[in-house]
């Protein structure tokens, strides 16, 4: 056993322990030998996703009234986390099952809940959230994309970038302006249904984005000319409530993020360890270098303090009392950590470690970016000096 199977995350029980090896199956059997062919693509399948709905892995928190598992956000993460164990990269279901349902479940109204959620979990509907502009990325009020009413419909006009599943999202959550006057009270949610609009509606795609990691996620640009949707596609029953919104289920999607980097260091540090034992240089195991040893051991110690971290933050999700500043706090701590465990496992791989047929170099690849989304760790600083 190594050092991260001898711990248990103190919201583990025996139902999410089934849960994580009937996942961990899941992935083995269906997803990672498709990996390959996925990053090749730059796309996951689309049937992946109808085989993840009849496992029951999508909108695993969802009530069953609503075609969801029943569970709770401790379900997301154990889903979530073997996705990452499992060298899975590119299965947006994070966005897809615990950021977008999530809007729905607490914002919408039951008739929008009936309408999408069960798709959602089936995978006939697929998911993205379009924040971010080309020209504002973590500055959620300086958003241009605006709907304006005309008649029963809105008309949204604008652009979007950085959509994770944006050339396969058939359902997109869209922070608009419905009062550009009004500043962060004028921002509002609506979701679009792409299949009826795409096209000669005036939503159109654009290419799917090269990125330097994460091969496999396809990530968009997506554009609204005079996209023409019903009124009541506006998440809830007013207006200028979509920053509130925003701001209220921000910390999930921190937590998210956070419990990823766990996975990540984790599985970074497993890979290197597993190498040192067997490489030799100058007549000794690598392991067998104190520099290793000691290295290594600060690594390690600095993993277990992020997943106890991480774990306090979960139990306090579960509970209605993570709040954004200790959520932004876990954000940028363990991505930054993150980033520097990989990079410094890398090194321990010598030359190979560059090479993209070893595991570590795809994992520092696909690392960088979790600094970034979601707020960038500028920001979650920012954020926190504010209640210093």
């Amino acid at each position: 056993m190594s050092i991260f199977e001898n711990y248990k995350s103190p919201w583990m029980n025996e139902e999410l322990q089934i849960l994580r090896e009937a996942v961990s199956r899941f992935y083995q059997k269906e997803f990672v030998p498709l990996m390959p062919k996925w990053e090749e693509q730059g796309i996951v399948d689309r049937d992946a996703w109808f085989k993840a709905g009849e496992a029951g892995i999508l909108c695993a928190s969802i009530p069953e009234q609503y075609g969801g598992g029943g569970g709770d956000f401790r379900h997301e993460m154990v889903i979530s986390e073997e996705l990452g164990r499992a060298g899975v990269v590119g299965f947006g279901n994070s966005v897809h099952s615990g950021i977008v349902a999530p809007y729905i479940l607490h914002y919408g109204t039951e008739e929008q809940k009936q309408k999408w959620l069960p798709k959602m979990a089936s995978g006939e509907l697929v998911a993205a959230i379009a924040m971010t502009e080309p020209g504002t990325g973590s500055d959620l009020q300086g958003i241009a994309t605006g709907a304006r009413k005309d008649g029963t419909d809105y008309v949204i006009s604008g652009q979007k970038t950085f959509l994770t599943n944006g050339q396969t999202a058939n359902l997109i959550c869209v922070v608009v302006k419905t009062d550009p006057e009004a500043g962060a009270r004028g921002t509002s949610l609506v979701m679009v249904e792409t299949d009826s609009v795409e096209g000669e509606g005036g939503f159109s795609r654009g290419r799917n984005l090269e990125k330097i990691g994460m091969k496999a996620a396809d990530t968009s640009e997506v554009f609204f000319d005079q996209v023409r949707v019903p009124q009541n596609h506006l998440l809830g029953v007013e207006e200028g409530k979509g920053f509130i919104q925003l701001m209220e289920q921000l910390p999930q999607e921190r937590l998210i993020i956070a419990s990823a980097a766990c996975v990540m260091m984790e599985r970074a540090l497993e890979v290197t360890s597993a190498y040192v034992k067997e490489r030799k240089a100058f007549g000794k195991r690598i392991m067998d270098f104190q520099n290793t040893q000691f290295r290594l051991a600060e690594r390690f110690t600095e993993a277990r303090i992020a997943r106890t971290f991480v774990d306090d933050c979960a139990m306090k999700l579960a509970e209605g009392k993570l709040d954004p500043t200790t959520a932004a706090m876990a954000k940028w701590w363990t991505t930054q950590k993150e980033v520097e465990i990989i990079d410094e496992c890398l090194q321990f791989f010598g030359g190979y470690g560059y090479m993209l047929e070893y595991p570590i170099a795809r994992m520092y690849a696909d690392s960088r970016i979790q600094k970034i989304y979601g707020g960038s760790n500028e920001i979650m600083k920012l954020l926190i000096a504010r209640e210093i």
